[in-house]
């Protein structure tokens, strides 16, 4: 920041802020806590030489405090990923199931959302495919937030919901399943090599809930990148530039990630550990018939609450994949 240059390139140097102030908090939040520990120190001590009892009961009252702290910032140290610390793209997909799992998909969208509000993250949804009669076919939306794609990272995966479908009259008990996808924004200086002769690029009117998702306008992108068969779209600007800009982002997180699951398909392999990923091999499970709970299967934690965690409490399933 000390260069004479540093303000020349504007993007670049909030970047470099933004970083700075992600180090600021992970001193202070150390040295605080230290200086904690110091004033308890001092304090027993103190409370021991004047076998003061009301001193130590002060001790013992704010040590479980401390303790908490330090353990939220130990757990941080957990999101020490390449791209942890970037923001997150996240796409939901309603599986097989027709309405009842582009209702799923709804509900998933709540919940995340929900979940990104209690964490004062600022999402935007780029692409929105609403369902044929209710719910969502797919969702796309970006969460801005300090280790977004380290929380959210967590959440790749299959989920599946158990419940009495509400599209049913005879009230017979249904299975759904949606795919989460969670892909780190990238920022400019990670290279990824994106050839337009690749690239097939379609605009289209911009259809979804009206003005509660995604604005009605002419200016949506899609983009498919033919080698993958990967496709993006981007719908929200009414400028059919920045949408293409924000579709071409989400393009090339989605090919640094399918570049990095070659990498780790192929150590797989060579290990003997390769798994295969299906319909069936849900990381998660949100049953809400014939009893209710949320339970992830690759910790085994899990929540009676369903409500609870339908309404984006979601921290203790994310804490647990983190330090399993």
């Amino acid at each position: 920041m000390a260069e004479p240059d540093f303000w020349n390139n504007n993007e670049r140097a909030q970047e470099i802020l933004k970083e700075r102030t992600n180090i600021q908090n992970i001193v202070s939040g150390w040295d605080d806590a230290q200086q904690e520990l110091d004033d308890l120190l001092i304090l027993v001590e103190l409370g021991e030489e004047g076998e003061d009892e009301e001193t130590l009961e002060e001790v013992k009252s704010l040590l479980p405090g401390l303790v908490k702290k330090v353990g939220r910032m130990e757990f941080a140290r957990m999101l020490s990923g390449e791209h942890d610390a970037n923001n997150a793209i996240v796409s939901i997909n309603a599986g097989a199931g027709g309405t009842e799992a582009q209702d799923w998909a709804d509900m998933l969208l709540r919940m995340y959302l929900r979940w990104c509000e209690r964490k004062e993250f600022k999402t935007e949804i780029t692409e929105y495919q609403a369902g044929d009669e209710a719910g969502t076919k797919g969702v796309t939306f970006t969460v801005n937030g300090p280790y977004a794609f380290g929380y959210l990272k967590a959440e790749r995966g299959i989920h599946r919901l158990v419940r009495i479908s509400p599209f049913d009259s005879n009230a017979k008990r249904h299975t759904s399943f949606c795919s989460v996808f969670v892909f780190p924004e990238l920022a400019d200086d990670v290279e990824v090599e994106i050839n337009d002769k690749d690239l097939k690029v379609d605009t289209y009117r911009a259809s979804g809930a009206g003005g509660q998702h995604v604005n009605k306008t002419d200016s949506a992108i899609r983009i498919t990148h033919l080698p993958t068969g990967i496709v993006v779209s981007c719908q929200n600007q009414r400028s059919q530039h920045k949408n293409r800009d924000i579709a071409l982002k989400q393009l090339k997180a989605r090919l640094y990630e399918l570049e990095l699951a070659k990498k780790e398909e192929k150590a797989a392999t060579l290990a003997g550990d390769k798994k295969e990923i299906a319909w069936g091999s849900q990381i998660r499970s949100y049953v809400l018939h014939p009893y209710r709970m949320v339970k992830d299967h690759r910790t085994g934690y899990e929540v009676g609450n369903a409500d609870r965690v339908l309404d984006g409490d979601l921290d203790g399933f994310i804490e647990a994949y983190l330090l399993k």
